[in-house]
């Protein structure tokens, strides 16, 4: 189980992406004064209702309101404020001409077209009274919502911080991307895979380290990075194998408080769990996509219900099978695959090496463990990864 982290108030911009802790209650009415909605002219409606391009209405222009203008100001019957879209509306006015309807003059102004009653006139609070509760706790921060704290003269949200997450990746064969190879190395790629994949499930990666097949560079690693962190995740070093890195350090029998398993699923049978410190640590195979379908499956649900999504889940759907399939016995399995609208193709072969489909791949097919043959026009589920 991932912990969530206890609540925090941050600013506005780091609050991007969160979740909100708790309800937000408006302290301000918005708008917080009554404004016009139109460059014009602000008059009394009974001064010019009967205006008409033949018979307009001529009234003196006793103030200029500006946006801005912060002076409290009283318009007078018979006469005319000509004022600017979100000005404040002065005492006494009852419209808004728009200048359209107007001779647009500054020392007096020609009105050809009168205007009801609270025409173009924004009442104070009409978007937002005073004491409504305007967010909800659980609720994804989205611009619109930074939009409207920043309204409201919030500088701060409260929300579920981001899980902090350290990437290890083991195994001495792996080396840099940029480093020339030599015999039996390959390029380290699951580290900066499995890290991307941290990132998009809205979680922070505060260290990605590689750890060659050797007890105490690993360790070393986790003394230096382990206790700032809320999750570990590793890849490699927890087959069968002699040089198992991550099983020796933790012990093969999970006496060190981390416990490994073979999971029923294809790709991705060995895993393991655990706590160090006080991080969860989860322990991955060091297959790319067997690494990354065990992410899927088991690591990005619970970092986004501990950050408090409330669709922690990939998108489940139903779509038709568009060839047959053969499954192992015995074994969930993971089948990359493209969905185009509600047919399902498998796509490459389903074995654990193959990082090349699974980076064209738009989803994947989730066969159940007893079944062994799957006929096209079957309706399975699918994982929808766009």
């Amino acid at each position: 189980m991932i912990r969530a982290r206890s609540a925090v108030t941050v600013t506005l911009p780091e609050a991007q992406g969160l979740v909100l802790a708790d309800d937000v209650v408006a302290q301000l009415a918005l708008p917080v004064f009554d404004n016009s909605a139109m460059d014009g002219y602000a008059v009394r409606a009974d001064d010019v209702g009967d205006a008409t391009p033949e018979r307009p209405v001529v009234l003196p222009v006793a103030e200029d309101i500006p946006a801005g203008r912060t002076d409290l100001l009283v318009l007078d019957p018979g006469t005319a404020h000509r004022i600017m879209t979100g000005a404040p509306v002065p005492a006494g006015a009852t419209t808004i001409v728009p200048v359209e309807n107007t001779d647009g003059g500054e020392d007096s102004v020609t009105i050809q077209q009168g205007s009801p009653p609270g025409k173009h006139i924004r009442r104070a609070g009409e978007d937002v009274a005073l004491g409504t509760t305007v967010l909800r706790a659980g609720q994804v921060v989205t611009p619109a919502i930074l939009g409207l704290a920043a309204a409201l003269g919030l500088a701060g949200l409260p929300v579920i911080p981001r899980q902090r997450v350290l990437v290890i990746s083991t195994g001495t064969e792996l080396v840099t991307p940029g480093t020339p190879l030599q015999p039996g190395q390959i390029y380290e790629s699951n580290s900066v895979m499995l890290a991307g994949a941290v990132r998009e499930a809205g979680a922070d990666v505060i260290a990605v380290a590689t750890a060659e097949d050797d007890v105490a560079q690993f360790s070393s690693i986790l003394d230096q990075h382990a206790a700032g962190c809320d999750v570990i995740i590793t890849s490699g070093g927890v087959s069968a194998g002699a040089y198992e890195v991550v099983k020796d350090v933790f012990g093969r029998d999970g006496e060190a408080g981390v416990e490994f398993v073979k999971v029923a699923m294809q790709p991705g049978m060995p895993q393991g769990v655990g706590r160090v410190g006080g991080a969860t640590i989860v322990t991955l195979p060091g297959n790319p996509v067997s690494s990354l379908v065990s992410f899927e499956v088991f690591l990005r649900p619970a970092l986004r219900a501990a950050m408090g999504f409330g669709d922690p889940e990939r998108p489940r759907r139903t779509a038709v099978l568009a060839e047959s399939l053969t499954s192992p016995r015995g074994k969930r399995q993971f089948r990359r695959a493209i969905l185009d609208a509600d047919t399902v193709t498998s796509y490459g072969p389903p074995a654990s090496h193959h990082l090349r489909w699974l980076a064209s791949a738009n989803a994947l097919l989730d066969i159940p463990e007893d079944i062994v043959e799957v006929a096209a026009g079957t309706e399975l589920q699918v994982w929808d990864l766009r």
